[in-house]
């Protein structure tokens, strides 16, 4: 689960990068550099979630 969130912060990180190269409009930028970041934030939630439970795992 920890490297599936690992993964998908690159994910937003390129959506980001992509709304800004891709659209001229700043509105619709923002709209995708946001959801970026909100993808971005997701992916650490999973990864350090995946952490966490794997050090309570080795902890018992």
């Amino acid at each position: 689960m920890k490297f599936a969130g690992l993964l998908v912060m690159p994910a937003g990180f390129l959506l980001a990068v992509a709304a800004l190269i891709l659209f001229a409009d700043p509105a619709e930028q923002l709209g995708f550099v946001l959801s970026g970041v909100a993808v971005e934030a997701l992916g650490l939630g999973v990864a350090v979630r995946g952490f966490m439970l794997a050090s309570r795992e080795n902890r018992q």
